[in-house]
């Protein structure tokens, strides 16, 4: 079949990717001028199962007044976006409950481990070279009360059989030893040893150059004006350079999905929620970070790429806007260098953001819509990096007629009827 799939992130890619490989015909379209400029381009850089988390938990709504009155808070609230997105918000605080967690929670990891294991798939058979590291990701404590606060945690990463290693401060210190000069700020942590790390970008442009050695064209630079409809099936996308038919069509354009949707009467639950990150060359190896470590207090994450070194976080409901204040530069460097003082050159760091397309109950929209031949592949938030393979080879699956190897049908849009 022909397929189109609009988005050149990674979930746009990697589901090219794998309908390639199932024999489809794919063309990508994109407005950017290569794959994995907007979103994908600099996240945090921690493919996470195990902290596959909904924001939306039973102790998030007393949590908020806390972060909002923070000097360094990890999440920001414009008051206009605010209103605009007031039903959205409304929906996450209706997911904040014990029942609405462990059925969000699960759905989660189901993909996030899924997705992983396809990964590595991938990585064994294709060589693919992204700066991946496989040395697992540690949460930092900087208090006993963030210590006794993770055992809910806990007790949902052994109900899901995914390991883990609670340690004090000199088993902290002794997995990254970049810690040592700051030990005295930390209490403890929590590993996972099997989460990885790995540059999206540099995955993304690796696996476009595959999927163009399997037949896949992509299409840049491009304007995506709309979809056209024959009956009750998609015939075709209008963009800046003409108009491109296909027997299926998949959106996986993040937090612009809803917008492009809009006309053909498809609600989608889909909010752009604002994210930074910093980029800086290493100085001092042997302060460095060896995988990525979480700073529970300011929700960063810090993580090793080659030989740079990311730190991503906070959250901001700030619409599509791309302005780059210099308080959330101030935030993440000094979350680096309080932890890891003077392992990165911070004047020389890139500073950058970008929108994470998130739904209220935090787990993606994966699958069809009421339209025979329209897919979605959107809605990932903070954890697109982490679940984009498993989520690129169930669809391939689904548009094939191939039973996915996970159950997939909570994930799709039917779940908000």
């Amino acid at each position: 079949m022909k397929v189109i799939v609009l988005g050149a992130g990674v979930i746009g890619t990697t589901t090219a990717y794998y309908l390639a490989k199932a024999g489809h015909q794919v063309t990508v379209l994109e407005r950017q001028q290569g794959p994995a400029l907007e979103t994908s381009f600099a996240n945090a850089g921690q493919i996470s199962p195990g902290y596959s988390s909904p924001w939306a938990a039973p102790d998030v709504p007393k949590k908020v007044v806390k972060w909002l009155l923070m000097k360094r808070s990890p999440l920001i609230i414009q008051p206009g976006a605010a209103i605009a997105a007031t039903p959205w918000l409304l929906a996450l605080l209706a997911n904040c409950t014990p029942d609405r967690y462990a059925v969000n929670k699960g759905r989660m990891v189901r993909l996030a481990e899924y997705s992983r294991d396809c990964l590595r798939d991938l990585r064994d058979e294709t060589c693919i070279a992204y700066d991946h590291r496989t040395r697992g990701t540690l949460q930092v404590f900087r208090n006993t009360k963030q210590v006794d606060g993770v055992a809910k945690d806990i007790e949902v990463l052994r109900a899901d059989g995914v390991p883990f290693e609670l340690l004090d401060r000199d088993g902290c210190v002794a997995v990254e030893p970049g810690l040592s000069g700051s030990r005295d700020k930390i209490v403890g942590g929590l590993r996972l040893p099997h989460d990885e790390t790995g540059d999206c970008f540099k995955f993304t442009n690796a696996l476009a150059e595959l999927a163009k050695g399997l037949g896949v064209t992509f299409h840049a630079g491009m304007e995506i004006k709309g979809l056209t409809l024959e009956s009750s099936k998609v015939r075709s996308v209008l963009t800046s350079a003409g108009e491109f038919e296909a027997d299926m069509f998949v959106a996986a354009l993040g937090s612009y999905t809803p917008k492009m949707l809009k006309s053909l009467g498809l609600r989608i639950p889909v909010a752009p929620v604002k994210g930074y990150s910093i980029t800086a060359p290493i100085k001092d190896e042997a302060r460095a970070p060896v995988s990525t470590v979480m700073d529970e207090t300011y929700k960063i994450a810090i993580t090793r790429l080659g030989d740079r070194i990311r730190v991503g976080g906070m959250a901001e409901i700030a619409g599509f806007n791309f302005d780059l204040p210099q308080s959330r530069r101030d935030t993440l460097e000094f979350s680096v260098d309080d932890l890891f003082t003077g392992a990165g050159d911070l004047p020389e760091a890139k500073f950058w953001t970008g929108l994470r397309p998130m739904t209220p109950d935090s787990t993606p929209i994966v699958g069809p819509t009421r339209y025979g031949n329209l897919y979605l592949n959107t809605g990932h938030g903070t954890l697109g990096w982490t679940m984009a393979c498993g989520s690129g080879r169930v669809l391939a699956d689904m548009i094939s007629g191939v039973k996915p190897a996970i159950e997939t049908e909570d994930l799709a849009l039917s779940r908000y009827a």
